[in-house]
C-alpha cells in the first residue's frame, strides 16, 4: 500500500510545475522510467493475485480487499522528489483526518397553527423553523459547537411566521459552547448551549426546550445516579447591572418491575425582584405578578423566584410499545400566593423509526407566580404563566428522519384575576432532521 501511494504522489508530483523546479529534463526522463517500471510491476503482482484469488474462490473480495506483495522501489530514487510526495501525502491524510472530526446535524419545522382566543377573531398562521449545528471534537476530552437558527431574540422560540411578501428571514446564534468530558460520566459546559435540565417527557412546566442557558454547567451521571447544575447569566455586563440565576438538579435511575422509574428534585434562584422585564416590551411579564416602583416610576417583578421541584417519570413496555407515566410539581418560596405548578400525563408510543407512531396528554396548572414566565413552555396558554387546561398530542414517521404531529392546546388563561378566558391552539408540524 506505500508503494501505491508514492507512485500516486509521483504522478501528483510530476504533474506540478513547482514541485519539478529544480529538477533536469535528464532526471525527469528518469523518473518517468521508474514510474513506468513500477505500474508494470504492479501490474504483473495484480495478475498473480487474481490468479490466487481464483484458486481460493474469493475473486471478488480478495482483489478488492487484499494488500500488493511487497515490491522493493528501485534504489536510485531521488530522495527530493520522495520527501515531496511523503510530505504531500501526509498533507493529505492530515486534512481528512480533521474532516473526519467535523459533524453537521439540524432540524427544519414547518408547522401551520391557529390559534383561538375567547373574545377575538381566530389567527391563522404558518411558521418555519431552521437549525444547524457544526460540531468540531477539538480533542479526545474537548468538543466545541457553534449553532445557528431562523427566530429572533426570543429567548424561547426560533419560529418565524412567513409572510412580508417573501421577505428575508432572520437568523442569529442559537448555540455557541465547548464541552469537556475529561471524567468519567461528567460533562463540563460553557458559553451558550442546549437546555440539558429535566423535564419529563419535555413537558416544560419550569422552561422551555429551546431555551438556551448562557453560562456554564455541569452533568454527571453514573447509570443509577444523576446530577447537574447551570449558572446562567441573565445580564452579564457589570455595566447594565450583572444579574445571575442558577439551578441544581438530582435523582435516580431504577429498575422497577419489568419498567424504569426516574425521580428527582430540583432547585432554581432567580433574584429579579425589583427588576424590569427581562425580555420584551416593559410592561409583558409573561404572567408574573408586578407593581409600580415609586422612584423610578417603572414596573418591575413583584417577587424573586426561589423554585423547589419535584419530578417522576416511569417508562415500560406495552403491547410492545413504549409507554411513560410522568408528573413535575414546582413551589415558589418567595411568592405567598399564585406560588404553585403541576403536572401530569401520559405518552404511549414513538414516532422515531418509519412507520411507527406515538399518542401523548397531559393536564397542566401553572399560578402566576410559580415560575419566571419568559423561561416557561412559549405555546401553552399563548406563553408564560397563569393558565390550567390538557395538551393532546399525537405523530407519525414515514420515516427515520422525518414525520408528521399534531397537537392541541386546550386551556384557560388570566387565573389570578378570577375571570378566566379559554385559549384554544392547533399545530400541525411536519418535522425533518439530518446528521
Amino acid at each position: 500500500m506505500k508503494k501505491l501511494k508514492v507512485l500516486i504522489g509521483l504522478g501528483a508530483v510530476l504533474s506540478c510545475p513547482l514541485a519539478l523546479a529544480e529538477v533536469s529534463d535528464a532526471e525527469i526522463q528518469a523518473l518517468r522510467a521508474q514510474v513506468e517500471a513500477l505500474t508494470r510491476r504492479l501490474d504483473e503482482l495484480e495478475r498473480q493475485n487474481q490468479a490466487m484469488s481464483r484458486s481460493l474462490q474469493q475473486a471478488e473480495r480478495s482483489t478488492a480487499d487484499a494488500p500488493l506483495p511487497d515490491a522493493p522501489l528501485p534504489n536510485s530514487l531521488d530522495p527530493r522528489i520522495v520527501e515531496a510526495v511523503t510530505e504531500h501525502v501526509d498533507a493529505s491524510l492530515a486534512a481528512v483526518s480533521w474532516a473526519e472530526r467535523l459533524r453537521w446535524k439540524g432540524d427544519f419545522r414547518y408547522r401551520y397553527e391557529n390559534i383561538g382566543v375567547e373574545g377575538q377573531d381566530d389567527r391563522n398562521r404558518s411558521r418555519i423553523r431552521a437549525r444547524t449545528l457544526l460540531e468540531a471534537q477539538v480533542s479526545p476530552t474537548v468538543e466545541v459547537g457553534v449553532g445557528l437558527s431562523t427566530g429572533g431574540d426570543d429567548p424561547v422560540s426560533s419560529n418565524v411566521t412567513i409572510g412580508g411578501g417573501g421577505s428575508r428571514k432572520e437568523i442569529g446564534l442559537d448555540l455557541a459552547y465547548f464541552d469537556w468530558s475529561g471524567l468519567a460520566g461528567t460533562h463540563v459546559l460553557g458559553g451558550k448551549f442546549a437546555n440539558f435540565l429535566v423535564s419529563p417527557q419535555k413537558s416544560g412546566l419550569l422552561w422551555d426546550g429551546d431555551w438556551r442557558p448562557e453560562g456554564l454547567g455541569v452533568a454527571w451521571q453514573n447509570g443509577t445516579y444523576f446530577a447537574q447544575g447551570l449558572g446562567t447569566w441573565l445580564e452579564g455586563d457589570s455595566s447594565g447591572g450583572t444579574e445571575f440565576a442558577w439551578i441544581a438538579q438530582a435523582g435516580v435511575n431504577l429498575a422497577l418491575g419489568s419498567g424504569k422509574l426516574t425521580f428527582g428534585a430540583g432547585y432554581s434562584q432567580f433574584d429579579i425582584a425589583g427588576q424590569t422585564p427581562l425580555y420584551g416590551e416593559p410592561d409583558d411579564f409573561f404572567g408574573n405578578s408586578y407593581v409600580l416602583d415609586p422612584l423610578s416610576g417603572a414596573l418591575v417583578f413583584a417577587h424573586d423566584y426561589h423554585e423547589a421541584e419535584a419530578f417522576a417519570e416511569y417508562r415500560i413496555t406495552l403491547g410492545g410499545r413504549p409507554l411513560a407515566l410522568f408528573a413535575d410539581y414546582v413551589v415558589n418560596t418567595e411568592a405567598s400566593a399564585n406560588d404553585t405548578g403541576y403536572l401530569f400525563g401520559a405518552r404511549y408510543g414513538s414516532a422515531k423509526a418509519r412507520g411507527t407512531w406515538e399518542a401523548g396528554w397531559f393536564y397542566k396548572d401553572l399560578e402566576a407566580d410559580a415560575v419566571v414566565g419568559l423561561l416557561t413552555d412559549s405555546d401553552f396558554g399563548g406563553g408564560g404563566t397563569d393558565a390550567r387546561g390538557h395538551v393532546f398530542q399525537g405523530a407519525y414517521a414515514f420515516h427515520d428522519n422525518w414525520n408528521f404531529s399534531l397537537t392541541y392546546f386546550l386551556n384557560e388563561t388570566g387565573l389570578a384575576a378570577g375571570d378566566p378566558s379559554d385559549f384554544d391552539r392547533l399545530q400541525l408540524d411536519l418535522n425533518f432532521k439530518y446528521q
